[in-house]
C-alpha cells in the first residue's frame, strides 16, 4: 500500500447544525447535555465546547433543524493536500476555504465538498485550542471522552449506500467496524454500516434510507457511567422525550440512552464503549442493536 493511500481522516472535529429555536438549544446544550456555551463565531454561530477545542458544535439560526456541515480533522497540510487530490481524482468537486470560512471555523486551512447525500463535508487542520480557558460544564459532570477519538459519532441517512461507502471508505479512508441488520418497525429492517477512523468504535454509521432529516443522531461519550445515570434522571424530571431508554449496544458495547433535541433528531448519551485496534480487529455482523434495554418510546 502506498504512503498516499494510508492517509485518512483523523477524527470528527466539529458539527454544524441549523436550528429554529436557539434559546431552547442553548438551554438544552448547557443544562442537559453539559456542554459549554462559548460565545459566537465571526459568522454568527453560537459555539458549544466540550473540551479544549474552541468549538465542537456551531449552531446557526437558519431553521433547518438538521446537520448543515461536518468537520473532519487531519494532522496537517500534507494530509489535507493528499485527501484533496484523492477527492478530485474521484470526481468530487472540492473547494479551498476562503479566509472568512477559515476564520469562522478557527482553523489554519480547510477544504469542503459534498458527500453523495448532499451533506457539506469540511476537512481541516490546525484547530484553535484554548487550554488557557478550561472547559467548564454548567452541570456537575466529569466531562467527555474526546482527544484522539474526536467529538463522538453520528448516524447519517445515505439513500445511495454504494456511493456513500465509496466516498467515505475509498476517498476519506474510513474503515469498516461492523454491520447491524435490525428491525426498526414491523416488516422493515435497516442494514447499518459502522465505520471508524481512529480507536473510537465508530465515528460514522450509514443508514441506507431516505429520511426527512439527514442526521439521525449524534453521540456524546461521558467519562463516567454516573454522568449518564444522573442525566437520565434529569431528562425524565424535565419531561424531555426519551427516544430509547437505557441499554447496551451489541457492537460498541456502549451503555446509553437516546433523547430528543429541540430540533427533533436524537442525541445518544453514553459511556463505556470499546475501542478498536486495527491490528487485531475483525469485522462482524449483528442482528440486534442491543444486548439489553434501549426500549423505544411508545
Amino acid at each position: 500500500m502506498s504512503q498516499q493511500s494510508d492517509v485518512k481522516i483523523g477524527s470528527f472535529g466539529y458539527l454544524g447544525i441549523g436550528v429554529s429555536d436557539m434559546a431552547a438549544w442553548k438551554d438544552f446544550a448547557a443544562n442537559v447535555l453539559g456542554l459549554m456555551v462559548a460565545g459566537e463565531s465571526s459568522d454568527g454561530a453560537t459555539l458549544l465546547r466540550m473540551d479544549e477545542m474552541s468549538r465542537r458544535f456551531m449552531l446557526y439560526p437558519t431553521g433547518e433543524d438538521d446537520v448543515t456541515f461536518y468537520g473532519y480533522e487531519v494532522a496537517g497540510r500534507a494530509q489535507l493536500d493528499t485527501i484533496e487530490d484523492r477527492l478530485a481524482k474521484g470526481d468530487v468537486e472540492v473547494t479551498r476555504a476562503s479566509d472568512e470560512e477559515k476564520k469562522a471555523r478557527a482553523v489554519v486551512d480547510m477544504i469542503h465538498c459534498k458527500d453523495p447525500s448532499g451533506v457539506r463535508i469540511e476537512i481541516f487542520y490546525g484547530p484553535k485550542v484554548e487550554f488557557e480557558k478550561p472547559f467548564h460544564s454548567a452541570r456537575p459532570i466529569s466531562g467527555f471522552l474526546t482527544g484522539a477519538q474526536g467529538l463522538g459519532h453520528t448516524v447519517l441517512s445515505a439513500p445511495d449506500i454504494k456511493a456513500s461507502r465509496n466516498f467515505y471508505e475509498n476517498l476519506l479512508g474510513f474503515l469498516i467496524s461492523d454491520y447491524i441488520t435490525m428491525e426498526v418497525a414491523p416488516k422493515f429492517s435497516l442494514n447499518l454500516v459502522f465505520m471508524h477512523c481512529n480507536p473510537r468504535h465508530h465515528t460514522l454509521a450509514l443508514a441506507p434510507v431516505k429520511t426527512p432529516k439527514k442526521l439521525f443522531h449524534f453521540m456524546l461519550q461521558l467519562n463516567s457511567l454516573d454522568d449518564v445515570g444522573a442525566t437520565h434522571d434529569l431528562v425524565k424530571s424535565r419531561g424531555i422525550k426519551l427516544s430509547m431508554d437505557l441499554g447496551k449496544h451489541t457492537n460498541d458495547h456502549m451503555v446509553s440512552f437516546y433523547m430528543k433535541t429541540p430540533s427533533g433528531f436524537d442525541v445518544e448519551y453514553g459511556w463505556g464503549a470499546r475501542v478498536i485496534d486495527d491490528a487485531t480487529w475483525h469485522v462482524t455482523q449483528h442482528n440486534s442493536g442491543s444486548v439489553w434495554g434501549h426500549k423505544r418510546a411508545g
